[in-house]
């Protein structure tokens, strides 16, 4: 079960301390949110800023979309959450 990222939309949440973006699984939208501690998990250089996040996830959107993927297979058995926590595990 493929998500597909057709959306390329993402924005830092100074409230939530991270990072939100979309994928799909037809027409049904999924929200993924990666928490700020978890950039550092991809990128130990992230800038601990709002730059620093978009910057670390614009530079690897492939890692973070394949994670988003994985986690979606993962948990759509068990749950019908329409929104995903992406964490330091999922990478």
């Amino acid at each position: 079960m493929e998500l597909n990222f057709p959306n390329p939309s993402r924005y830092y949440e100074e409230n939530e301390h991270g990072v939100h973006f979309w994928g799909y699984y037809r027409t049904i939208e999924i929200l993924f949110f990666i928490e700020e501690s978890t950039f550092f998990k991809i990128d130990p250089e992230t800038k601990s800023n709002e730059a620093g996040f978009l910057n670390t996830f614009d530079s690897n959107t492939e890692k973070i979309h394949l994670a988003a993927n994985t986690a979606y297979s993962q948990r759509k058995k068990s749950s019908r959450a329409a929104s995903y926590r992406l964490t330091e595990s999922d990478f």
